[in-house]
């Protein structure tokens, strides 16, 4: 369960780089129902905030990074962005970007684990992140595809403190780790993952890719909208056990999300 009271450790923000922001703008209008409200003047839209039901759910801007991919970042909630880097770097990891400062907001920093999976992490200001979690067209859940999972665990139990759990996924499916921020109940764990070969990580030619999970209604609909608007799936939609009914599914620009129905919801 992701909540907005951000225990440090726990995902905040997320924001997408899109080469088109608003191919993307309206994406995932059509496909999750918001609503994006730019931040710049002018036509180009180069980045803004998504909304639902007029609260703030993601960021938008625009793909500048020579050669990246289209991706979803996350970023983490942390007391002291200028420790976490210190912590990144004892652990491994390597700093993308530098702690910066975004007004009054808060302090940013994106960082690469020993892998190169990416994420970010966030020190509150007057801004703490999103405003609505773990409700239909919000965030509800982090996971990262990895090749070494151990490793994986290491590295970002250094850094955020976080604790694993283990649930073996059925029909020989492998194990998947859960994860809960320090010193929170089970009840609080925030997003998983789960090792694959790095075939299977082509997405990012190989290395580790973090990606969020949004709640839906209906996710059978859900898909209909990704495909109805240029977007693809690559697995589901499918009933997990006690998960619910998912699908992961690349944007026109694939970038990748994954859109569940809770189970009982």
């Amino acid at each position: 369960m992701i909540t907005t009271d951000f225990a440090p450790g726990s995902p905040c923000w997320l924001d997408l780089g899109a080469p088109d922001v608003p191919a993307a703008a309206a994406f995932y209008g059509a496909v999750l129902g918001w609503e994006y409200e730019s931040m710049g003047e002018g036509e180009d839209m180069e980045g803004g905030m998504f909304r639902k039901d007029g609260k703030v759910v993601a960021g938008l801007g625009k793909l500048t990074e020579e050669g990246a991919r289209s991706a979803w970042m996350i970023y983490y909630s942390v007391t002291d962005a200028d420790a976490t880097t210190r912590a990144v770097e004892g652990a491994g990891g390597s700093v993308r970007v530098a702690p910066r400062d975004l007004d009054e907001w808060g302090r940013m920093a994106q960082y690469s684990d020993p892998l190169g999976g990416q994420f970010a992490v966030w020190q509150p200001g007057t801004n703490k992140g999103v405003d609505l979690v773990d409700q239909p067209g919000s965030l509800s859940w982090t996971e990262l595809y990895t090749s070494d999972a151990a490793a994986a665990k290491e590295f970002y139990g250094s850094v955020f403190g976080w604790r694993f759990g283990e649930m073996e996924l059925p029909g020989g499916g492998g194990t998947y780790s859960l994860i809960t921020p320090a010193g929170l109940p089970e009840e609080r764990m925030h997003g998983g993952l789960m090792e694959l070969p790095e075939e299977h990580l082509a997405l990012a030619s190989g290395r580790p890719y973090w990606h969020p999970v949004f709640n839906v209604t209906d996710c059978d609909a859900a898909v209909a909208r990704v495909r109805e608007n240029g977007g693809s799936v690559q697995m589901g939609p499918e009933d997990a056990e006690g998960v619910g009914r998912l699908a992961v599914c690349l944007d026109p620009s694939n970038a990748d999300f994954v859109v569940l129905t809770p189970a009982g919801g």
